[in-house]
C-alpha cells in the first residue's frame, strides 16, 4: 500500500497501528459474508452436519477475504476522516 495518495497526497496511515480498527471492521464485513453461503446450505441440504456446511461454505467466502481486507480499510479511512479531519 502507498504511504501517500498519489492524486492527493493524503497520507493513509496516520500513525504506527492506524489499520487496527480496520480489524474490527473487517471482521463486521466478514461474519455476514460467511453466514450467509452458511444459511442457505442449511437450508438447502438440511441432512449435512454443522461441521460440512461450515467446511462447504468456506470457498464461498475465500474468494471475498482480499476483497474485505481492502474496503475495510477504506471504510475505516472515511471513518476516521469524518470524526478527526486531517491533523
Amino acid at each position: 500500500m502507498h504511504e501517500f495518495c498519489p492524486a492527493c497526497g493524503h497520507r493513509f496511515e496516520r500513525e504506527p497501528g492506524y489499520f487496527v480498527g480496520a480489524m474490527y471492521v473487517s471482521y463486521a464485513l466478514a461474519v455476514p459474508a460467511y453466514a450467509l453461503p452458511v444459511l442457505l446450505l442449511h437450508l438447502l441440504l438440511p441432512g449435512w452436519s454443522d461441521l460440512a456446511i461450515l467446511a462447504a461454505a468456506l470457498p464461498f467466502f475465500l474468494p471475498l477475504a482480499p476483497v474485505l481486507f481492502r474496503y475495510a480499510r477504506v471504510i475505516w479511512m472515511h471513518l476516521d476522516w469524518t470524526f478527526d479531519p486531517e491533523r
